[in-house]
């Protein structure tokens, strides 16, 4: 009778705890797909929504790094400073793992389709839950 119970509470235990990554996971995808409607509407400030609004998000990209959202914003208007050079942004998800009960790791290609040429690259993303929010505070994109 005892292994009984402790086998139901195990069963109980894994039952909770995929609940809450498949909500951590569903929250993170909605996340990522704002960003991506916000990039497709030429909204670079809804893009950056995603983003941990703190002096110590980072930012890798082909520059070297980057610290700050605001300076990350400013290199996006630098780099992408219309509609044509924006583009039409796609993600595909390789991955999105959980790390601890407040991080998740994103892995992932995004691809820029565009009247200038297209772009391709991929992305990992170090995803922190703050105040109940998901957002991104390491985004290292190639």
């Amino acid at each position: 009778m005892k292994i009984a119970s402790i086998f139901l509470a195990f069963i109980f235990l894994l039952s909770v705890l995929s609940l809450a990554q498949s909500k951590d996971e569903t929250a993170i995808r909605k996340l990522l797909n704002t960003q991506d409607e916000a990039w497709n509407r030429g909204d670079i400030i809804g893009f950056m929504e995603g983003y941990w609004k703190s002096d110590s998000l980072m930012f890798i990209g082909k520059r070297g790094i980057t610290y700050g959202w605001q300076q990350t914003l400013d290199n996006y208007k630098k780099g992408y400073p219309d509609t044509a050079a924006m583009g039409k942004l796609h993600f595909d998800y390789i991955e999105i793992k959980r790390l601890s009960v407040n991080y998740f790791f994103v892995v992932g290609n995004w691809h820029l389709t565009r009247t200038i040429g297209n772009l391709d690259g991929a992305f990992t993303l170090l995803m922190r839950k703050i105040k109940g929010q998901w957002v991104i505070v390491k985004d290292h994109s190639s």
